[in-house]
């Protein structure tokens, strides 16, 4: 990982804006992640949030990228940190 900072994004949803902080790694996958399916971000951000539960938004983020790169082949028990 290249750095451990975090950066805001702000995004409207249902209406209301607000602003979630994740490491720019993350970002970098949903942004991709919403081109791949067609979706704009803040799209792709809407659809997870009406489907998060329970979860805090931005864990709910961090659990879909991970789900996503999980499905893509990649697991952490290949790669040592």
């Amino acid at each position: 990982m290249s750095s451990y900072h975090l950066t805001k994004r702000s995004v409207s949803l249902s209406g209301h804006r607000t602003s979630v902080a994740l490491e720019p790694e993350f970002w970098a996958h949903l942004d991709s992640f919403a081109e791949q399916d067609g979706l704009s971000f803040a799209g792709l951000v809407a659809k997870l949030d009406a489907e998060r539960g329970v979860h805090p938004l931005a864990s709910a983020l961090r659990l879909y990228v991970l789900q996503r790169v999980e499905s893509d082949g990649f697991s952490a028990k290949n790669k040592l940190l």
